[in-house]
């Protein structure tokens, strides 16, 4: 029997993940000319295609995919225990990868990266952004970072941050142009900057609530954007009026250059949230991290 193609393997999973063997050969650190030989060397020992390459694309084969989705978690558990392995006693070393919207990295991330990093100066961390919900398991990350409704429920979830509220947003110089809605239903009548989600495809109708009553508007406006912080600085452009989380543009309302408007209609989300499969908790730069986002976040002891 052939030994396992252990590097082999990672290789094929760099780039089954990133969708690019030049970009899988920066993650690795080596030549595009020796992932695409690794690669080549692990098909010839099964026997099958893995990886359809074009000169614009890199996609996998049914073979591939089904490689990729099957050994994925295993090769990732055996980097971390064999990292864990030759740290030294009570040090913690590995790779983290994690992903969250953009909206976390000011919230979350830029506290507490800094001392993380301070503390655990072996752990490699991978920062992906994107507003679209993934399949962590399935993409490779150690964990996610969401709205405690996105998660998914089969999953371990941890609170990050305290509760917050999602307002809407304009300049003054607009709301004065356009006037200061009343009620909900006001705002049917505004120009609104929409989010189109990156998952559905869909326009995301704004919910308020107030009390046990709750409203699901379809607000419609000119501008459309996938991206949830980006309709909070458009509207800072003084061209509608936008639905953000408030800690996000929390400087921008202290400073008066956007106004709160329906205040009182502001619906409350319970914070955000790390998630991440039980068998995860195995992960000692996982565990640390989440200690130490706690600790910095939360107030938790050391």
């Amino acid at each position: 029997m052939e030994p396992l193609p252990f590097a082999q393997l990672q290789t094929f999973l760099a780039v089954a993940r990133t969708s690019s063997f030049s970009a899988a050969a920066r993650e690795l650190g080596v030549s595009r000319s020796a992932v695409s030989q690794a690669v080549r060397q692990l098909e010839e020992q099964l026997g099958v295609v893995l990886v359809q390459r074009t000169t614009r694309s890199v996609a996998l084969t049914d073979p591939g995919r089904r490689l990729a989705d099957g050994v994925a978690p295993a090769v990732e558990q055996t980097v971390a225990t064999l990292a864990e392995v030759a740290a030294k006693p009570g040090e913690v070393t590995g790779h983290l990868r994690l992903t969250m919207p953009r909206g976390v990295m000011p919230l979350v991330i830029e506290p507490v990266l800094p001392v993380f990093r301070e503390r655990y100066p072996r752990v490699e961390v991978d920062v992906v952004t994107d507003d679209r919900l993934v399949d962590i398991v399935g993409q490779g990350f150690d964990a996610g970072i969401r709205l405690s409704e996105r998660v998914e429920r089969d999953m371990v979830h941890v609170r990050l941050t305290q509760p917050f509220s999602f307002v809407v947003v304009g300049t003054p110089e607009y709301l004065d142009r356009a006037g200061r809605p009343a009620k909900p239903e006001d705002l049917l009548e505004h120009e609104c900057i929409t989010f189109r989600s990156p998952t559905n495809k869909a326009l995301y109708s704004w919910e308020l609530e107030r009390g046990r009553k709750e409203w699901r508007l379809p607000v419609r406006g000119a501008v459309v954007t996938n991206d949830g912080l980006a309709c909070g600085e458009i509207a800072a452009l003084g061209l509608g009026l936008a639905y953000v989380p408030e800690p996000n543009f929390r400087a921008e309302i202290a400073a008066g250059r956007l106004e709160i408007v329906l205040e009182g209609y502001a619906a409350k989300v319970p914070g955000y949230f790390i998630y991440y499969p039980s068998r995860a908790q195995r992960s000692g730069p996982l565990q640390a991290f989440v200690e130490t986002a706690r600790q910095v976040m939360l107030g938790e002891p050391a």
